[in-house]
């Protein structure tokens, strides 16, 4: 018989005591780490989406005081610093820009152009400059072509390449408008750095070493500045000084917009474009001049938005938005496979329509027939939600009659109420990959951005002697009971335009908050038969659904970059750098 020793009453009750405590606990720990972990609800109102509970897994930089928001951080430092200052959102704009020509030098400029949205508080006005590179008077149809009659790439990646850059014409456009803190103010950070130098981040310096053999082919310029005396790239962690950049900004700083156009910058840029082949001259320069224009108006369901007017590509992303406007997206299921879609096939047809885009003085883009409503109800007709377009099925239509009488983006919002939505370019990342001796500043190779074809493919976008090419960039602001409430941009070239509708239908359809909205999976579509792009992140299993359609998938690198700014309705910013580009980041004031 086993051997058993009966327990006491005392034994038993103490027993049954902790079964019970046991029990208890067990049942109601789950119920208590529930509850601490269980999210407030955390959505300020008016805004968008779920800003800082836990319903999202990105959430954006909440800031008071005025937000800086830009691929580069220690640009958008620099800008962030300027406000605390008392500087306003366009002098913020000044000081990023010229910093990032140091910082972020594959696109960041002083040698490339752009585009900037400025919003004015004091008067409830908002201003669209243009500063995007010009053709120089001297330009050949032949100039950029090989023996083959096509464009010839090496030309494009050379001082022939090169347009007459805007930017300093920009910013000195916009600071003497808007502009609060004396100009040399904002120059002299940048001067600072540039003398006693940068640590090379990762990323910037994994960039320039991959660039080594196309810089070599500029040993007295890009070499020279970018490289180490041996020829070697700098390293992480490196110091890196650019002591001619310093003396190109101190003749800005001292002269403004003179003091790039005109003088000593002027002469060396024109030194350089003679002996490396280029035809930029001193009149050129002189006469270049910065575009102030209104606004191209159109609206989302509901949402006012300003897009930036031509040569920006931002009409088409209006054409494309009213055209998505009159389909039910929220009932798609964002990512789903009728929504990626819906956006292919708007791109696709805006693809289209952009034959009508170009530059003046010699062609003037219909920009609000693309941006209207009408035009868009007779485009999205075209559309069937059971198959794919192709540049068979997707006729041409103008929209004249419906006429009314590596690219980097910066974007701010002050403590008055100021924003600045800018995204300025070198075309490719690094432009041309050249110098001009003595300057320390890379040029663009906007020149290649025109249609050189015997017969081109654009109307408006010919290469034309003085003409400013077609562009896909598009900053652009969102109103809010005629308040900005979002503005955003992005780099990406011809992913522009995709970027920037994802963008739009994440926050205004999706409800998301602008972090989450910037950090969704996105998709490119390429043309009118091109591949439909989706980036890794995008479920495999969907592929099949787009096939279905009709579409010809590929797997894509990343799509855009972008850096946004959401404002609340008490004034509290939201700043949602995209996490698609190393070293960005959102800065607030405070």
């Amino acid at each position: 018989m086993a051997d058993r020793t009966e327990a006491s009453p005392l034994t038993l009750a103490r027993a049954a005591l902790v079964a019970l405590l046991t029990l208890t606990l067990s049942a109601s720990w789950p119920l208590a780490a529930s509850a601490q972990e269980e999210a407030p609800t955390a959505a300020s109102p008016g805004t968008g989406g779920d800003l800082i509970g836990y319903g999202s897994i990105h959430h954006p930089t909440i800031g008071r005081g005025g937000m800086v928001v830009s691929q580069n951080k220690i640009a958008a430092r620099i800008g962030a610093d300027i406000l605390r200052k008392g500087g306003n959102a366009a002098d913020a704009a000044v000081a990023v820009a010229i910093a990032e020509t140091l910082t972020l030098p594959r696109a960041g400029n002083i040698g490339g152009g752009g585009y900037m949205l400025f919003y004015n508080a004091a008067d409830k006005t908002t201003t669209a400059i243009e500063y995007y590179g010009q053709a120089p008077l001297g330009v050949t149809p032949d100039l950029l072509l090989g023996a083959d009659g096509k464009v010839d790439r090496t030309k494009v990646l050379s001082f022939k390449g090169v347009t007459v850059p805007g930017t300093v014409a920009g910013l000195w456009e916009a600071h003497k408008r808007f502009g609060k803190l004396p100009w040399a103010q904002l120059i002299q950070p940048t001067i600072d750095m540039a003398s006693k130098g940068i640590v090379m981040s990762d990323d910037e310096s994994i960039a320039l070493a991959d660039r080594k053999a196309q810089m070599a082919k500029d040993p007295n310029g890009a070499r020279k500045v970018y490289f180490k005396p041996d020829g070697s790239a700098y390293k992480p962690g490196d110091l890196f000084k650019n002591p001619d950049l310093a003396w190109t900004l101190k003749q800005i700083q001292a002269r403004g917009a003179d003091g790039f156009y005109k003088g000593p910058v002027a002469e060396k840029i024109v030194a350089g474009m003679k002996a490396g082949g280029g035809i930029i001259t001193l009149a050129d320069l002189a006469a270049y001049r910065a575009n102030v224009l209104p606004p191209v108006w159109s609206s989302y369901r509901g949402y006012k938005i300003a897009y930036m007017p031509p040569t920006s590509g931002a009409s088409s992303v209006a054409e494309a938005m009213n055209i998505i406007e009159q389909f039910p997206v929220t009932s798609y299921g964002q990512g789903g496979v009728n929504e990626m879609h819906l956006v292919a096939e708007a791109l696709k047809i805006v693809t289209v329509d952009r034959r009508y885009s170009g530059g003046g003085p010699q062609w003037h883009t219909p920009a609000a027939g693309l941006a209207s409503k009408d035009f868009a109800k007779a485009r999205a007709q075209l559309i069937s939600m059971d198959s794919s377009l192709d540049a068979k099925t997707l006729p041409k239509l103008d929209p004249t009659p419906y006429e009314s009488p590596n690219t980097t983006q910066f974007t701010i919002a002050d403590k008055y109420g100021n924003v600045v939505s800018n995204t300025y370019t070198l075309s490719d990342s690094f432009g041309a990959h050249v110098v001009a001796p003595g300057t320390g500043f890379l040029l663009n190779n906007s020149l290649g951005n025109f249609d050189w074809g015997a017969r081109p493919q654009s109307l408006g976008n010919r290469i034309e002697p003085g003409k400013r090419a077609q562009s896909t960039i598009s900053p652009l602001i969102v109103f809010k009971d005629d308040k900005p409430w979002v503005a955003t941009g992005t780099p990406g070239g011809g992913t522009i335009l995709a970027t920037m509708v994802q963008m739009l239908v994440n926050v205004i359809d999706f409800k998301l908050n602008i972090a989450e909205a910037a950090e969704r999976p996105r998709v490119y579509q390429s043309g009118a038969d091109g591949p439909l792009e989706l980036e890794e992140s995008i479920p495999e299993d969907l592929v099949a659904g787009l096939q279905a359609k009709g579409h010809k998938v590929q797997r894509s690198q990343i799509i855009g970059s972008t850096q946004s700014i959401m404002i609340g309705p008490d004034g509290v910013f939201y700043g949602a750098a995209d996490t698609r580009r190393p070293d960005a980041e959102a800065v607030p004031v405070r």
